[in-house]
């Protein structure tokens, strides 16, 4: 190893190789003394140590740059300064500590007491002091090469009111596929295989959604069940791609494969958003190892509870909250972003239990620190922001409040729709807001109908086909009790709790998917999709998969319902074919330059206007939407106005089928169908001009009148 010790630069953060040696910088405001523990991999003994003491401190941050470090090197720190947990300092150079700004992370944890500051047992728990090294239990940062040939690679920038997102996990996704070859199945290569891109682009979608790959800690009480942190949502690497789902780990090679993948999906112009998991890390409450942060300034990185630091302040669920009205956790957080747009050409980003980041103090601020730096940002600003608008604080349900130009997951989107077509007690009112972009919640404030991400299912609860086939949660391979009463996500079994072969029972669960599936893609907003709920896929009711690495959770693409698949394939080309679906602007309810049927009108079944009183009704299930195609208020990109078909949908949440008559003002146009949900084969049906349409009992039916030659 290098016998060089230069004083190098605080800026960049991490380990950063120029092609001659390695620059390493870490913030700590309150160690003593900083150790860098260079490890070679190669020797006999398991990862001799060398260490390296840090002289040079600028402002926080300690520094050195050693020359003829190459990448592949694997290195730690050890932090040395008070342990007193009481004050909120957890130093122990017992441990070896993963750089928070490490670009690759050498492998996962080895689960050992030695892992944690304290003595496991000891009656003072958290108190106590653990002289235990760990370095031969915790994986290594690891030194990586940047350079990458991106080609000609350009985001393909698709605009919010042309997206459909698909929420997929990289192993869930590939595991299972059989046109993927099985050495690569799991892995980031996988998704970018031209297997994987052919089904999305013939599907429709113009982004994935990858569940978290920043590197994460499998918890150790599921490790000790022989279970896993399957979703990923307990980051310990903010800049790292998870080795987990690379094929060549050597070098760092895991950072060339993520962005390999990145330019294949943007040649087939998909968009990457990554779901990140900033609101916490893996190192838990006071009880939890110490991995990164907690050694390298715990006070410095979490919140603590103001009267005894010994404890955190919990609003994620997960132990401990990363206090973003901090200076320094505010840049972590940042450069990480900037890393993964500029380094790693992602798309956007979805942030998991966003209003944690916009606590100031106890409340949840929407002007914030965190929203104010990142609006200003050149980078940052300008790619995708989705929020999950909650956390678990008292005040932690946000849906709404978020700045302009952040995209929401619309959890009372979800709610109303399920609602809706399980027959709850429930105003069409609510049903009019979500359809058409929840303007309740977001046009007050400047935003579009783009700021509502609509979704019916999402990785957390039962997927499209359990929504239908279950009453009941089943988490039985989760070590759960299922006898606690009702799931509590919404579902109706259509008859029969789970598998069965009553054909009615079967017949009504596929026309409640399809009738679930339109309502989404022809809502206002943006749709997101959960991967394989295009073609029914099953986790045998189990609402709660997060620790389920196995069949349970991967695409059983032998199993898929072609039918569905393909009928999901046509309704996201409808969407994608007419700009009614996918406004830009607010409807405004009005006629039309003057006269004329509105932008969109709102009918009984009988043919009548919608009055006010009708929306209030909770046993209303039926109504007829008319949308105006000259009434879209919007021009293209050279400023020609932007002009659709008329459109009339009939919603039939009723049991029984009902007779719709066309409204007068609309009976003397040539109508056909596009789409019935109680047959799905109705693509594109010319009928003839008539008074009343049946619609079958729980189905939707589209009709569209063409204005323009295709």
């Amino acid at each position: 190893m290098s016998k060089n010790i230069y004083p190098g630069k605080p800026y960049p953060l991490g380990a950063t190789y120029d092609g001659q040696g390695v620059n390493f910088a870490l913030f700590s405001d309150n160690a003593t003394n900083v150790e860098l523990c260079l490890f070679d991999s190669s020797a006999e003994q398991k990862q001799p140590e060398e260490r390296i003491k840090l002289t040079e401190r600028t402002h926080q941050i300690w520094h050195c740059y050693i020359p003829g470090i190459k990448p592949g090197q694997l290195y730690g720190y050890r932090v040395h300064g008070p342990y007193e947990p009481e004050q909120g300092h957890r130093f122990n150079a017992n441990k070896v500590l993963i750089d928070p700004y490490a670009k690759a992370i050498s492998g996962t944890i080895d689960w050992h007491d030695s892992l944690f500051g304290y003595e496991l047992g000891h009656h003072a728990e958290d108190l106590s002091f653990s002289a235990t090294d760990s370095s031969p239990y915790i994986p290594k940062a690891v030194v990586v090469d940047p350079t990458f040939d991106w080609e000609d690679d350009q985001p393909p920038r698709t605009p919010y009111h042309q997206s459909v997102i698909y929420e997929t996990h990289v192993k869930g996704f590939t595991q299972l596929h059989p046109d993927i070859p099985e050495e690569i199945r799991g892995t980031y290569e996988a998704i970018g295989h031209p297997a994987s891109i052919k089904y999305l682009t013939e599907l429709g979608v113009t982004a994935i959604e990858l569940m978290p790959v920043h590197h994460f800690v499998n918890d150790r009480h599921l490790a000790e069940k022989g279970l896993s942190n399957y979703w990923g949502y307990n980051t310990i690497g903010f800049f790292a791609p998870d080795v987990r789902y690379a094929g060549n780990i050597d070098n760092g090679q895991q950072v060339q494969e993520f962005k390999q993948m990145v330019k294949a999906l943007h040649k087939a112009g998909i968009e990457v958003i990554l779901d990140v998991v900033y609101n916490h890390t893996g190192e838990g409450n006071h009880m939890g190892p110490t991995l990164s942060l907690k050694g390298i300034d715990n006070s410095s990185y979490y919140r603590l509870v103001d009267d005894n630091k010994r404890y955190y302040n919990d609003y994620t669920g997960t132990g401990n909250t990363l206090n973003a009205m901090l200076p320094n956790v505010l840049r972590y957080i940042m450069d990480s972003l900037r890393y993964w747009i500029t380094e790693m050409h992602v798309d956007g980003f979805r942030f998991d239990l966003a209003a944690t980041l916009a606590r100031e103090l106890h409340e949840v601020n929407r002007l914030s620190g965190f929203f104010d730096i990142i609006y200003q940002d050149p980078t940052i600003s300008q790619v995708k922001l989705i929020s999950e608008p909650w956390d678990i604080g008292e005040d932690g349900y946000q849906v709404g409040n978020f700045p302009p130009g952040w995209g929401e997951w619309n959890g009372k989107f979800r709610d109303c729709i399920r609602d809706y077509w399980i027959g709850a007690d429930s105003m069409l009112g609510e049903f009019g807001q979500r359809f058409t972009g929840s303007p309740d919640l977001y046009q007050e404030d400047y935003r579009k109908p783009t700021a509502s991400i609509n979704f019916i299912t999402a990785h957390d609860g039962f997927t499209l086909n359990d929504l239908v086939s279950y009453n009941e949660k089943h988490n039985e391979a989760n070590g759960e009790d299922n006898n606690d009463g009702e799931s509590h996500n919404r579902s109706w079994n259509c008859g029969a709790e789970g598998p069965t072969d009553d054909p009615e029972v079967i017949k009504l669960r596929d026309r409640q998917k399809r009738n679930l599936l339109t309502t989404l893609f022809l809502s206002q907003g943006v749709p997101m999709l959960v991967a394989g709920d295009e073609f029914g896929r099953t986790q045998q009711g189990n609402n709660n998969a997060y620790c389920q690495d196995n069949e349970i959770s991967w695409l059983n693409w032998g199993e898929a319902d072609r039918d569905l698949l393909a009928f999901t394939r046509r309704l996201i080309a409808l969407r994608k074919d007419h700009p009614i679906f996918r406004r830009r602007k607010w409807f405004r309810g009005k006629p039309v330059k003057g006269k004329g049927p509105e932008d969109i009108a709102w009918f009984l079944p009988e043919g009548g206007p919608m009055e006010d009183h009708n929306w209030d009704h909770d046993f209303a299930r039926s109504l007829g939407i008319y949308l105006n195609g000259l009434g879209l208020h919007s021009v293209d990109p050279k400023g020609v106005p932007i002009k659709d078909d008329n459109f009339y949908l009939m919603f039939n949440a009723h049991h029984e089928p009902l007779e719709y008559r066309l409204p007068e003002v609309l009976n003397n146009k040539s109508w056909e169908i596009v789409l019935d949900t109680a047959n799905d084969d109705v693509f594109e049906q010319t009928i003839n001009n008539r008074e009343s349409i049946r619609v079958e009992g729980r189905a939707v039916v589209v009709l569209r009148n063409k204005l323009f030659n295709e």
